[in-house]
């Protein structure tokens, strides 16, 4: 599979590492890690660049006095062209990493600003006709008061357990839990948010993944 150009939507945490490598390690790597290839990797090879052109001044600066443990020649010094030019490349590779930083630094902030707005819009407790219409398209969930709830059947308990832990997993990732009810091979679930004192959207979205886990 190719690498995709397009950029990617990045958690704070990943972004905040990968500006971490850009800048305290090696500059481009934390773009590449965060999915900035085209960035990542012009960066890279600019850092190796100037790091080469560094070692390779190195090395032709200390080539002259190994010489003078066999000849008494004075050294030729190398001149500092190489070194400069080195230490501007790798400058601007960490300059370019850290523009790219900043702007992964911005773009999670605006994910968890989107999902923060997401979870808001979820709390927000449904109109009456708009419950109607939700409950219209789960036609086997039945509504008491402010809490939707189904009964599932099963073959028998394990199979009832498998669809019970399947929920309880699905709930934790969505961080919005129902009521269990499980009597052997029937499995109730009931639902409603209780922050917002009555239905909401995450409440049918979840039944709406209850039934696709349940196949029924």
């Amino acid at each position: 599979m190719k690498p995709s150009l397009a950029p990617k939507k990045i958690s704070r945490t990943k972004a905040r590492n990968a500006a971490l490598l850009n800048q305290l390690a090696t500059p481009g790597l934390g773009s590449v890690i965060a999915g900035r290839w085209f960035a990542g990797l012009g960066q890279l090879l600019l850092s190796l660049a100037g790091f080469g052109l560094v070692m390779a001044w190195f090395v032709q600066e200390m080539i002259p006095y190994y010489r003078l443990m066999f000849s008494d020649t004075p050294p030729h010094l190398p001149s500092m062209r190489m070194l400069v030019a080195g230490a501007i490349l790798f400058v601007l590779a960490w300059l370019w990493s850290l523009v790219t930083s900043a702007s992964l630094m911005r773009e999670a902030s605006q994910v968890s600003l989107e999902s923060l707005e997401s979870f808001t819009a979820g709390q927000v407790k449904l109109e009456p006709a708009k419950i109607v219409l939700a409950l219209a398209a789960l036609p086997q969930w039945q509504r008491t008061g402010e809490i939707i709830s189904r009964t599932y059947l099963f073959k028998d308990f394990p199979a009832a357990m498998v669809f019970v832990n399947a929920v309880a997993a699905l709930a934790e990732q969505a961080q919005h839990h129902p009521d269990l009810d499980v009597r052997w091979n029937k499995v109730t679930l009931a639902l409603t948010t209780h922050d917002a004192g009555g239905l909401t959207e995450k409440d049918f979205a979840l039944a709406r993944q209850c039934d696709a886990l349940s196949g029924r």
